[in-house]
């Protein structure tokens, strides 16, 4: 949700169960002609690119590999700027040992240019926008598609799983968004903000207006206040989208979807159903996925075993990838 980069940790630990975590060990401690071949594999970096989707100029974050054995497709959280994700892609890129292909997608004008012209997109037509990129860019590949969403990119992806044809094997939720959290007094300032119009279209002003400072000077505001435990990727990454006036309404019109479709109960029949191609990772700090829906899930859904090994009672920084690649080893 709305500008959560500032508190999360992207962390690919959930891969394993404890017991395959230890049994594991990289490829590279085994042959230097092994190591080699696979430090030419694996240490790549991601690729931006456009992509018309559906008449929506959309940006993507792409990794392509060589001989791939899966496709992971990484939903974003709101705010959806696919760059605040470059240091994690690499990272789970080099983690997966070259053997995944993995793409980022925004949210549809959560981008650099209003390509779109000041429309505004409801979380209904965000997951319609990652449907029809599916069907576009990925229905001819002839690996599995793994689902990642992060946030509300986790609802996105549950909803994406329901409608996927038999491509889509599996579907992994961090720290995920599945529904309002009435103790949380920070949910409910945002979701203030959101539901009114003006409020909504004076910050995104306000936002906007910083946007014509000198760039060094934004960095500097950026720094000191959100950032101060962001990489630079991510600082700069908000000085290219966040202050656009396009996406900051974006993501306010978008939160306010949020708010109106999550008032209702997750689908505990559908997750019941499909507990062997669901796992989640939960944050014992997060108020966006507090402990009661952690336990909320583990109830609901009969799944304590493929979420147990998932909780991290963690207080991290997003975008540090050597934090990512020390939990991933």
């Amino acid at each position: 949700m709305l500008l959560r980069p500032t508190t999360r940790p992207l962390c690919f630990s959930l891969c394993f169960h404890s017991k395959a975590r230890r049994s594991y060990r990289p490829k590279w401690l085994s042959k230097d002609m092994g190591r080699v071949e696979l430090d030419s594999k694996a240490k790549r970096q991601a690729d931006f690119r456009l992509c018309n989707v559906s008449s929506h100029m959309t940006e993507l974050l792409e990794i392509r590999a060589d001989d791939p054995k899966m496709h992971v497709l990484l939903i974003p959280g709101n705010p959806g700027v696919v760059t605040f994700y470059k240091d994690f892609v690499e990272s789970l890129y080099e983690f997966l040992e070259g053997d995944a292909s993995i793409t980022a997608i925004s949210h549809l004008s959560h981008t650099k240019k209003d390509w779109d012209h000041g429309r505004l997109f409801s979380l209904e037509e965000q997951t319609d926008h990652k449907m029809d990129f599916i069907k576009q860019e990925l229905e001819n590949i002839e690996v599995p598609i793994i689902l990642v969403g992060h946030s509300i990119g986790s609802y996105i992806s549950i909803d994406m799983f329901k409608r996927s044809s038999e491509k889509v094997i599996y579907c992994i939720g961090l720290y995920p968004f599945l529904a309002l959290n009435l103790q949380s007094t920070e949910q409910s300032i945002v979701g203030k903000i959101a539901a009114s119009r003006v409020v909504s279209v004076a910050l995104s002003l306000i936002v906007a207006s910083l946007g014509f400072l000198p760039r060094s000077a934004l960095r500097l505001i950026v720094t000191n206040s959100l950032a101060k435990s962001w990489s630079a990727v991510a600082v700069e990454a908000t000085c290219s989208h966040l202050v656009q006036y396009h996406t900051m309404r974006n993501v306010l019109f978008m939160a306010m979807t949020e708010f109106r479709k999550l008032t209702a109960t997750p689908d505990w029949a559908f997750m019941r159903e499909n507990k062997e191609k669901l796992a989640f990772l939960f944050g014992g700090d997060d108020h966006w996925g507090p402990l009661q829906m952690f336990e909320e899930v583990c109830d609901g859904c009969c799944m304590f075993n493929h979420i147990c090994c998932l909780f991290m009672c963690v207080k991290a920084v997003y975008y540090f990838p050597e934090r990512l690649q020390r939990d991933m080893c």
